[in-house]
């Protein structure tokens, strides 16, 4: 079984409306490197793990929401934990650009546990992707 202290990677395929539109958004905006392809799917390396964009535009995009600490959270979504620097500078780069945000850059759970930064924007195909850090990454599983 898995524990905290193991780095193991995920491996997560998700459906896409374009691989062009892909390749751009995961890998240059996001600066995943691109792995193996073909006609119908890329893999990228998101964070040292292996995320595979499948070519099914009639799969693609998030549907329904939930709340959670006032946000409406795309249901269907992915996405990291990073360290929090890192977490504030994709927000800037991501502002920067111009990134259509579903949940601005914030701080949810403040001043309680679990404590996080938060951002979601969708990709291309309308993918909800999720980026957030914690102050104290212990805090992560913290009841």
């Amino acid at each position: 079984m898995p524990t905290t202290q193991q780095a193991i990677p995920f491996h997560l395929a998700f459906p896409v409306h374009s691989l062009a539109a892909a390749r751009s958004f995961y890998g240059e905006l996001l600066g995943c490197p691109e792995g193996r392809s073909s006609a119908d799917w890329v893999d990228f390396d998101f964070y040292g793990h292996q995320i595979v964009a499948h070519l099914a535009p009639e799969e693609a995009g998030h549907r329904q929401t939930s709340a959670v600490d006032g946000d409406a959270v795309p249901v269907r979504h992915f996405g990291a934990v990073l360290p929090m620097a890192q977490w504030q500078s994709l927000a800037d780069k991501l502002r920067q650009a111009d990134t259509r945000f579903i949940i601005e850059p914030h701080i949810r759970f403040k001043g309680e546990v679990g404590e996080q930064a938060t951002m979601f924007f969708l990709d291309p195909s309308g993918n909800a992707v999720e980026f957030k850090a914690f102050a104290d990454i212990g805090a992560m599983f913290a009841k």
